[in-house]
């Protein structure tokens, strides 16, 4: 069965730290590109931050660079983490991990083949 879990959400002050986790399972090897989207309340979902299994290149939106950085696990290939930096109140919102298997041009949500439930992040004092 093909599933994502994430970790790592919950509540920190601006300027804080936390680190999301997802694990993937059950899919085949060789899909195109993991990582994070994001939704606050009255927004549409963006693509947040992902790397491709090609070649490990990453792609964050660009208002998020320099504070968010996503990695592969060295250990378990299958579990990417975003670290994200420097929050600000204007960070939070429900993170979901999403996996598309085949190539894609943008990282259109409607393109993505599999989500995980999402994991709140709240930033604030």
């Amino acid at each position: 069965q093909e599933q994502l879990v994430e970790s790592g959400g919950g509540l920190v002050q601006p300027g804080g730290s936390l680190r999301l986790s997802c694990t993937a399972s059950g899919f085949a090897p060789g899909y195109y590109a993991i990582g994070w989207f994001r939704q606050a309340p009255g927004r549409e979902r963006e693509a947040v931050s992902f790397i491709d299994s090609i070649d490990e290149s990453t792609y964050y939106e660009n208002s998020l660079l320099g504070r968010f950085t996503i990695s592969r696990d060295s250990s378990t290939k299958n579990t990417v983490h975003l670290q994200m930096n420097s929050l600000l109140p204007e960070d939070t919102a429900v993170y979901y991990c999403a996996l598309v298997k085949d190539v894609v041009v943008d990282y259109d949500p409607r393109a993505f083949d599999a989500w995980g439930t999402g994991t709140q992040v709240t930033v604030a004092s």
